[in-house]
């Protein structure tokens, strides 16, 4: 697959990183093509990866995954026109100074963020643990859970595809206005390793009887 990922920070060069290893063409969209961090970056992808602009990389490319800021989704978004048949995987995370949520209870960032994008099949994943587990899903051998939501079937496959490449046990909770639930997982997450001190090695997993 040919996966735009909009983003070089933490998850976005984690994810890019681990299907690049898998065979998959990667685009890295950066405002800053030629700068030294995204130059490094590309040199760890490998053959794997390039970086060229925010819309040449959505244009080429039919599954793009936001791993940017939220309060910069705007800026990414305007940058492009014709989002139709395109598999848009949201792991961004709205919070607000104060590690608050900018958005809940009533709607979520990923059913905005597909009021936007017309023709778009927005999948919220890839949002509720850190970079480390995107780069190591495996705990003792077992992997973590990587919760995901969506209105359309197949991206939702898709995307699930995507997640168990990587090692992780995938649970689709829903349609996306599931993402209502996702996204206040990030903040748990969030204040358990770093607020109480626990490390960024913690992880969600899903466990049956």
């Amino acid at each position: 697959m040919k996966i735009a990922i909009i983003g070089t920070g933490n998850v976005g060069s984690a994810l890019g990183k681990g299907w690049a290893g898998k065979g998959h063409t990667i685009l890295f969209g950066t405002r800053q093509p030629e700068s030294e961090k995204v130059q490094k970056l590309l040199a760890e992808v490998g053959d794997g990866g390039t970086a060229v602009s925010i819309p040449d990389a959505i244009q080429q490319a039919n599954i793009i995954v936001l791993a940017t800021p939220w309060n910069v989704v705007g800026q990414v978004i305007q940058s492009v026109t014709d989002w139709q048949g395109k598999i848009v995987i949201d792991a961004t995370n709205p919070i607000a100074p104060g590690l608050q949520l900018a958005v809940g209870h009533t709607t979520s960032a990923a059913e905005q963020l597909a009021a936007y994008l017309p023709g778009a099949h927005v999948v919220k994943a890839f949002n509720t643990t850190g970079a480390e587990n995107m780069s190591d899903p495996l705990y003792e051998g077992d992997p973590i859970t990587m919760f995901i939501c969506g209105d359309d079937e197949q991206a939702k496959a898709t995307v699930t595809e995507l997640a168990e490449a990587l090692g992780f046990d995938v649970a689709d909770v829903g349609g996306l206005e599931m993402a209502r639930l996702i996204e206040p997982m990030a903040l748990v997450w969030i204040n358990l390793a770093i607020k109480q001190g626990l490390g960024r090695n913690i992880a969600f997993k899903l466990v049956h009887r």
